[in-house]
């Protein structure tokens, strides 16, 4: 089954996050559980989890339908040991979120080497904070989320990816969150059926589909290749619908939360209808 939603607000209250997917026609959703500009936030409150616990199963969405989302200061991989550890302490605070929610997965951005130490010196770093985050936290998978290879973003190759996975120890609570625009700006082509089993052969071969614990739906303003995070409305940029298609009449993307990150938010709706008539259509 499909799961389908979008990266709602939780403006208010994490408690608003399932209500606000709900009024959209979602059966996924992601969320921030703080704000994800800022180090510092408040504990969430007795009345917020089970508000939230509450709301989610009145409207019937599981954990594997969340797909929660960490704060964009967070680098894994920071090359100054301060920094690395001010990220650290950030991330397992959002693991403990997730715990409190009763949530089972959280979504990152692997980390950036700043151009200040080696790539594989980098993967090892992002590898070894998964893994103290793990040791500190229990029953969330830290799934990492592909990037567009902007910048000195790394995760943007399958290889990449495979090599932190690598050296985590529990690999049971790791997994991959692919975004098609991000995977699209790394240089993977998704603009046709025959694009797409190549590039998700290399996906499987490489990283594994048993890692796949989540997806960012969304089309890209930039070029194949671009290395560009710039995201766009479905169907309106460079990958079009082969690709969305192709994804949602494929079962090795069944179960997993699939979620909008589209610059429309007034249409997501209609995205949503229109991702369902996609796995109907022949």
């Amino acid at each position: 089954m499909k799961y389908i939603g979008a990266h709602v607000s939780a403006a208010g209250g994490v408690e608003n996050a399932p209500l606000n997917a709900h009024n959209i026609g979602a059966t996924a959703f992601a969320f921030f559980t703080k704000n994800q500009r800022q180090w510092q936030a408040k504990p969430l409150t007795d009345n917020n989890i089970q508000l939230f616990k509450e709301r989610c199963d009145h409207y019937g969405f599981k954990p594997k339908q969340i797909l929660p989302h960490d704060s964009y200061l967070i680098n894994l991989g920071h090359p100054e040991q301060e920094a690395l550890k001010k990220s650290c302490a950030a991330f397992i605070d959002e693991m403990e979120r997730c715990m409190q929610l009763g949530l089972d997965r959280l979504n990152f951005h692997p980390g950036s080497h700043l151009r200040t130490i080696a790539i594989p010196d980098c993967l090892k770093r992002i590898a070894e904070s998964i893994n103290i985050a793990l040791d500190k936290t229990k029953g969330v998978i830290a799934v990492i989320e592909n990037t567009a290879g902007q910048g000195s973003n790394l995760g943007w190759r399958f290889e990449e990816l495979a090599e932190i996975i690598e050296h985590i120890e529990d690999k049971t609570r790791v997994g991959v969150c692919l975004d098609t625009c991000h995977t699209f700006a790394a240089g993977y082509d998704l603009r046709s059926d025959a694009a797409c089993k190549e590039t998700f052969k290399q996906f499987a071969n490489i990283v594994g589909f048993e890692y796949l614990k989540g997806m960012h739906i969304n089309d890209s303003k930039g070029s194949l290749g671009s290395r560009k995070d710039r995201h766009h409305s479905l169907g309106q940029g460079e990958i079009g619908w082969d690709a969305f298609r192709f994804i949602m009449q494929d079962n090795r993307f069944n179960d997993i939360p699939m979620v909008l990150e589209t610059i429309d938010d007034s249409i997501w709706a209609e995205e949503i209808s229109a991702l369902r008539m996609l796995e109907k259509s022949d």
